[in-house]
Order: C-alpha cells, then structure tokens, then sequence
C-alpha cells in the first residue's frame, strides 16, 4: 500500500489493484506543483469527496472526465458533481459501504465541519460532511476528513478498530495537532498517523511536533511529504 500526500487534505491511496483519489486539489493548491498534477491523478480508479468546499471538490469534475475515474460520496454532494460532468459512481451516506473494485471498500463515516459549494454565485448546501474508513490488504484507514474533535470518534474506534489513522490537524478549520493527538490516544488505537490539512497557508499549524509528542507510546507519527509515498 502506497499513501501519498497531494498537500492540505488531498491524498492518493493506492491500496489493492486500486489508486483512490480522496479530495483531489489541484488548482491553486500551494502545495502541489503544477507539473507534479499529472502524476498525482495517473492511474486514478475511483474518487471520494469527503465535503463540498473548494480545497476538497474544485477540480473533482475535470479530474474524473480525465480519468474516467467515477466519484462517490454523501448523497447531495456527489449527485450534484455528477450533474456537472463527474463519472457516476455511489451516492451514499452516514453507515453505508461501497465496494471499490473487488477487494477495497469504503465506509462512510460522520465528521464534524461543514459543507457547501458555490454554484452561480450561489453558495448551496451539499449533504453532511464526512469521513471514512477504507479498508484493503488486511488494513484499516480512518480517513478523518475536515473534522472538529468529536464524540462519534469513540464508536467509529471501537466498531471499525482502524489501525492507521489520516487526521486532519492543522487547526483554525479542523483540530489542530494538540486535538488531533488527544483523539488518537483517547478514541483509537492506530499504529500510524498521518496528519493533514496543515501547512497549507499561515494559519495553519506548521509542524506535527504537538501530535508526535501527544500520541501513545508505539504509535508513529509519519509526517508525508508531497508527493513521497508512505509505503505500509
């Protein structure tokens, strides 16, 4: 399994026989060079969007009309990118779990954020924002999607038991790092984080050094490079 960082919450998980683009930003992401976007959706076999902000859906359409890569996710918000052009792929919701090819799935779990989408100078809502818990190759990856910290965190620990975690921890629009390491250690039991959705811009936190020194003794905290996969 490779788990590569596109920079802010944009990942690309190639698990399986598939290649998982999870909030694929490409335009104006800072993070990510122009000439490393091709190689970021290379290959993609399915999309998952997790809410409707623009740092997480402003280039899903054109990339799944690339790709032909199908995009799913909460109800609202992947009907309305599929009316735009997106390839169809499932439109579920809270507790639901769609197959991606024959060996991964994907479940769809709460978080605690907000979703909309700007649509001719309107802004819309898109369905409940969302996380999910992907599962392949014997793993378990709690994606956390844009999240606050959150009470849901305990069942989706307890029931799914992911052992490695992708945490959105950069603060100011999710938790920060401090928050981030507090859910780890209180809520699950992760071999490996991942954070996320930080460094992007000023106001976000700049280093995972509050999650590294948080986390439960025996739990790595891999800070991702762009672009570098975590090969587990």
């Amino acid at each position: 399994m490779n788990i590569i960082w596109l920079g802010h919450g944009s990942f690309r998980i190639e698990i399986e026989d598939q290649v998982i683009l999870v909030d694929p930003w490409l335009t104006g992401n800072p993070m990510l060079p122009a000439d490393q976007h091709s190689a970021a959706v290379a290959g993609a076999t399915h999309i998952l969007v997790t809410h409707g902000h623009f740092d997480h859906i402003a280039d899903v359409v054109q990339i799944s009309k690339d790709t032909g890569a199908p995009v799913s996710g909460m109800y609202e918000l992947a009907a309305h990118l599929h009316a735009q052009g997106a390839v169809e792929g499932s439109t579920f919701n809270m507790g639901g779990t769609i197959p991606l090819g024959d060996a991964v799935r994907a479940s769809m779990v709460p978080a605690s954020h907000s979703s909309a989408a700007e649509v001719d100078g309107v802004r819309l809502y898109m369905g409940n924002e969302s996380g999910f818990i992907l599962r392949g190759e014997g793993r378990c990856i709690y994606i956390s999607g844009d999240t606050g910290l959150m009470a849901d965190m305990s069942w989706i620990g307890d029931y799914y038991k992911p052992d490695i975690g992708i945490l959105s921890a950069g603060g100011h629009f999710t938790m920060d790092m401090e928050m981030a390491a507090y859910a780890a250690r209180t809520y699950f039991n992760f071999n490996v984080v991942i954070p996320c959705h930080y460094k992007t811009m000023p106001m976000l936190e700049q280093t995972a050094d509050a999650l590294i020194n948080g986390v439960l003794p025996g739990t790595s905290v891999l800070e991702p490079q762009v672009m570098h996969p975590i090969k587990l």
